[in-house]
């Protein structure tokens, strides 16, 4: 039976257990969300083994449960080793939701008119990483399992993956493979297919502003004091030029410029300035001098708040100086870019910039390294076959400006290459409410998978 006919006969099947893992609200920022992430972690266990694993455990690490699966079909085959995670971003806000976030519901929309599934986690990464379970079934049952597979999915990758870094160096050969394949990423669009092939690392940071030892009346005070949350705001705007470059000493030190030839390849994304500022309810985009919208969304580094908060914002007034002021600052960086590099010029600079009267902190909150693929890969060639076979077009190579700190820990680790090769599009809201996974993608990405395995074990 060949993979569209499988699919065609058990679709409802597939989605009645995604809609089962998506009701589990598996929140890795919030411990109160504990034992959910346990019964998460069982469920995809058992789902591996109902999938044909040979194997399936739960491996506990400092943080939240690993959980690891294998099939193995001979020695002399290679191995591809698949990487996902069971948990999620939280829900909230949750007035923003047109539907209960775990939940799940299909409903059509102007992008997706065959249905689009409505959940927290349904493109990140349950739904992806589930087609991945659904694609072993199927190669299993019609013994079509080219060559060895082995599981490898995280619970906390939604918090920057700090215990899984430990758990791959522990357990170096479980995890030994030929190449690595992860579906956490986006294409295009869905008659525009692509293969992601860099990402951006990530330093991201807590800052802290204290000016007097308490809150006081800014009536009394007024005028005479430094108040956190202003100087904060003015601190944080000094981090940007007027040319969208960011100021910080040394930022670009390694920096290197992408051959003309590199830039020409990233460039064949299609891309409309237009529908972008209408898509995002913005009269204009900006970017870095020289370089393109698209280009300052994912080869370029970028400097972002994602959060600025201190003293009153209750019902009513408090006329309060606030004793202190706090922000959440993200860092997307390049390759060779170093993210406790960055951290350290971050700090620095911000200290400097700091008018007398006041204090500042900075907390390394998490980070990783960019990542970049070759696109002579054997590994990338077999993507590239396999959606071209699905698709019935060849996809196009594509930057993202995203960060998967782990795909390059990966690769330190294990010396092996990661496949970025996701289905999702920039247009799920992944992290925002109403986050939902369109059915064309989630069997679409049922259908290619096998044929990534064909086609990789023929290169090999």
């Amino acid at each position: 039976m060949d993979i569209k006919t499988y699919i065609e006969q058990n679709k409802d099947r597939f989605l009645s257990e995604l809609f089962e893992l998506l009701r589990m609200p598996s929140i890795s920022a919030d411990s109160a969300y504990k034992s959910s992430i346990e019964d998460t972690a069982k469920w995809v266990k058992e789902s591996l083994l109902k999938a044909g694993c040979d194997k399936a455990e739960i491996c506990p690490t400092a943080g939240n449960p690993v959980v690891y699966g294998e099939k193995h079909v001979g020695d002399n085959l290679p191995t591809v080793l698949v990487y996902g995670h069971y948990d999620v971003q939280p829900a909230v806000p949750l007035e923003l939701w047109d539907t209960d976030p775990f939940e799940p519901v299909i409903k059509k929309t102007e992008i997706h008119p065959d249905g689009a599934i409505f959940a927290r986690g349904a493109c990140d990464d349950k739904g992806q990483m589930f087609m991945h379970v659904k694609a072993l079934e199927y190669m299993v049952k019609e013994g079509k399992l080219p060559c060895n597979v082995k599981f490898m999915i995280e619970g906390e990758e939604e918090v920057g993956s700090k215990n899984l870094g430990a758990f791959v160096h522990a357990n170096r050969e479980k995890l030994k493979n030929d190449i690595i394949l992860i579906s956490d990423t986006s294409i295009i669009a869905n008659d525009v297919p692509s293969v992601t092939l860099r990402l951006r690392g990530l330093s991201y940071v807590e800052v802290e502003v204290t000016g007097p030892n308490r809150d006081l009346h800014s009536g009394v005070y007024g005028g005479a004091v430094q108040n956190p949350v202003t100087v904060l705001s003015q601190m944080m705007a000094k981090l940007y030029d007027d040319k969208n470059r960011i100021t910080i000493p040394h930022f670009y030190d390694k920096v290197k410029e992408l051959l003309p030839e590199e830039r020409h390849m990233f460039a064949q994304t299609p891309f409309s300035l237009e529908a972008y500022n209408k898509d995002l309810g913005i009269a204009e985009a900006k970017h870095e001098e020289g370089y393109s919208v698209l280009e300052s969304a994912t080869i370029r580094p970028a400097l972002d708040v994602n959060g600025i908060w201190g003293g009153y914002i209750g019902e009513g007034a408090k006329t309060i100086i606030p004793s202190k002021a706090y922000a959440k600052i993200s860092m997307r960086l390049v390759p060779d870019q170093d993210s406790k590099e960055v951290v350290d010029l971050f700090t620095q600079y911000f200290e400097q910039i700091a008018p007398k009267g006041v204090t500042v902190k900075v907390k390394d909150l998490s980070g990783g390294p960019a990542y970049a693929m070759d696109i002579e890969n054997k590994g990338y060639k077999a993507a590239e076959k396999a959606m071209e076979k699905t698709f019935g077009k060849a996809p196009i190579p594509a930057a993202e400006g995203g960060s998967i700190p782990i795909v390059a820990l990966f690769e330190k680790e294990l010396g092996t290459k990661s496949i970025l090769m996701g289905f999702g599009l920039d247009s799920d809201l992944i992290h925002s409410p109403n986050e939902h996974y369109g059915l064309f993608n989630f069997f679409k990405g049922i259908e290619t998978i096998p044929y990534f395995y064909e086609y990789y074990v023929k290169s090999e």
